[in-house]
């Protein structure tokens, strides 16, 4: 079986994750850029306030994008892919010539409504091209590719201005259009709407020419046709939401996915600039968060190695357990700093002496954060849900993500005028520790689990289920 064109279709799609993370790692700098009183080139100046609903803007885009994405999904992955891909690259151009908050706002709104469609269809790509011995990997390089982008907007945001910054994250959905026309159309994706030839070559050309595809092939059509006609059987939309096939995933997704957003890590990603600022004395606030980007990205790789070897409960217990004490620890900190700021014996220290302790803290959290709960999170959506519900399960998980997203960016400033930086993280250590007993009391282990339309015991599970 040649792996070299999985890991080349998954790459090419993982360039939308690479746009995404260009995106995310985008808002830091160019809010720092947007609030610079020395810009020269600046038509208006951004609040805290209207700074927060740039940022949160991009996420409530999202939520609707996840809604229309499941809605669209049906017409192909690559397909959809192909669609939004230049419509979001003009998205960032009209944010390079924003000349209001109001403008730059509805490009953020918009963008974030066409890169949640692209992650979102990107990892069920993924999924449903990948055998059960490499998905894992394979879902962690469009995680890796993400990460690499988020470290470069922040590298070049230390020396480019806002608008400057957009241009360059404009240039990666027109890479991603360019790298789909070479790669195909899932096989499952091509079955669900009866292109069965097409669905053949697919295949052919994923495992390699070479392959004898012919037993893959039928438990794949037998198994899609099984899906078919188990969906048409169900009687009515509201019994189709209310099947435990539906609903045990979706509880499980939506639980991981609100943990996920309310442990801090957009808090990081959006205000990492602004944030440094506040607890470093001495310290490039820049190199703060390029340093925590590269620590994301060295954790994202090691996640990679470790997903299909370890399983997906160990790393996401240890997680757990660590994004704990590292949020608890900045927290701790930041109280320190509040409470003593002014006293005599931080004063005699050396300024910068402890701005070595929030940055431990950070990418404590960083590592803890890309080896379990990020990468295995997106992973489960297309791991847990069946055939039949992939679509609207993908959608309902990514939407709820974002929602709790859009919360918890839109509110974190408000939360901190009124309990302070240090009660901001010390609940996110909080919740991390709630996290941990969601992981260890109900999500499964998936190592090794074969998706549906693959798994030869598909059909017999359809008949127990009815």
């Amino acid at each position: 079986m040649n792996v070299g064109l999985k890991i080349l279709a998954a790459l090419a799609v993982s360039l939308g994750p690479f746009a995404a993370g260009l995106s995310k790692g985008y808002m830091s700098p160019a809010i720092a850029s947007m609030q610079d009183p020395h810009h020269k080139n600046a038509s208006f100046t951004v609040s805290d306030q209207q700074a927060s609903w740039i940022a949160s803007l991009s996420l409530l885009g999202a939520l609707i994008g996840g809604i229309l994405g499941g809605v669209v999904m049906r017409y192909g992955r690559r397909s959809i892919l192909l669609a939004a891909a230049l419509p979001y690259t003009l998205a960032w151009v009209a944010t390079a010539f924003s000349t209001s908050v109001d403008m730059i706002s509805a490009t953020s709104f918009c963008g974030g409504m066409l890169v949640c469609c692209i992650t979102m269809i990107t990892q069920v790509y993924i999924t449903e091209i990948a055998v059960p011995e490499i998905r894992g990997c394979l879902s962690s390089v469009s995680k890796i590719l993400s990460q690499i982008g988020i470290l470069i907007s922040y590298s070049l945001g230390a020396y480019l201005n806002w608008q400057q910054l957009a241009f360059v994250v404009a240039t990666a959905p027109i890479l991603l259009f360019l790298a789909l026309l070479f790669i195909p159309e899932t096989p499952s994706s091509l079955f669900l709407r009866g292109k069965e030839e097409e669905a053949a070559d697919s295949l052919q050309w994923l495992r390699g020419p070479d392959s004898d595809i012919r037993q893959e092939l039928a438990t794949i059509r037998t198994n899609i046709l099984a899906s078919k006609q188990y969906h048409n059987g169900r009687a009515g939309k509201l019994k189709v939401l209310l099947s435990k096939r539906l609903t045990r995933p979706v509880l499980i997704t939506c639980g991981l996915m609100f943990f996920q957003r309310f442990t801090g890590a957009h808090v990081f990603s959006f205000y990492a600039v602004p944030m440094f600022k506040k607890t470093f004395r001495m310290m490039n606030p820049h190199g703060g968060a390029i340093a925590t980007s590269a620590v994301q990205l060295l954790a994202s790789c090691l996640s990679g190695m470790l997903i299909d070897n370890v399983g997906r409960l160990p790393l996401l217990m240890i997680s757990g357990v660590m994004m704990s004490i590292a949020l608890a620890g900045y927290g701790s900190y930041a109280y320190y700093m509040t409470i003593f700021m002014n006293s005599t014996d931080l004063t005699q220290t050396e300024p910068g002496a402890y701005d070595w302790i929030p940055l431990i803290c950070v990418l404590t959290f960083t590592i803890a954060f890309s080896l379990g709960i990020s990468p295995i999170s997106s992973l489960l959506i297309g791991e847990l849900f069946p055939l039949e519900y992939r679509s609207t399960g993908s959608a309902l998980a990514t939407s709820f993500s974002h929602l709790c997203g859009f919360v918890n960016v839109k509110t974190a400033a408000d939360i901190q005028d009124h309990i302070g930086l240090y009660g901001l993280f010390w609940l996110y250590a909080g919740i991390s520790v709630l996290c941990l007993l969601f992981v260890v009391l109900f999500v499964p282990e998936t190592k090794g689990r074969e998706i549906d339309e693959m798994d030869p015991k598909y059909v017999e599970s359809l008949c127990i289920n009815r």
